[in-house]
């Protein structure tokens, strides 16, 4: 890790983080009857628990709208969720306003061409091993894990190391 990463992360106090190809394998399992199912990686559950116990909260931003992330935010006791979200890169003024935060004090996790606009604009910006190569090229940091293997814990971690807390 460079010294230019260390000092970005060391302003976190939030982190964001998109669903589909990050918490989840994005892959989709359809039931005959149209019911749709996710998978989610319990390290990254403990992610978010370990990261609130030190002061940073963990919000979600994901263009899906269903059910499902609803549980698990609700279980993982995620701070905010914004759901439906079109156009990710617009929301960060609001999301500043209301954790009274700046760009620079937030990190973005997402994998997708929808993610960039976002990636674009915080400070520490993430993509799992497995997202597109333009956010690869984009982004601070590129995730030792896939999506849905553990990524969201992998920054937890990071950040918890780099800011010296014990976890």
């Amino acid at each position: 890790m460079n010294n230019k990463n260390k000092n970005k992360i060391k302003k976190i106090k939030l982190v964001l983080t998109d669903v589909d190809g990050v918490l989840t394998d994005g892959g989709m399992y359809y039931s005959s009857k149209g019911d749709i199912m996710k998978k989610f990686f319990v390290r990254d559950g403990m992610g978010v628990t370990l990261l609130k116990n030190h002061g940073i909260s963990t919000i979600i931003v994901t263009k899906e709208k269903n059910q499902i992330i609803t549980q698990w935010y609700k279980k993982m006791k995620v701070k905010k969720l914004y759901d439906g979200i079109l156009d990710k890169g617009a929301i960060l003024i609001k999301i500043c306003a209301k954790f009274d935060a700046t760009p620079e004090q937030i990190c973005y996790i997402g994998d997708d061409i929808n993610d960039l606009s976002l990636l674009e604009k915080v400070g520490f910006s993430v993509t799992p091993d497995d997202g597109i190569i333009d956010a690869k090229t984009i982004c601070d940091y590129v995730s030792n894990a896939k999506g849905g293997r553990g990524v969201l814990r992998e920054v937890a971690d990071l950040i918890l190391q780099v800011q010296k807390v014990k976890s």
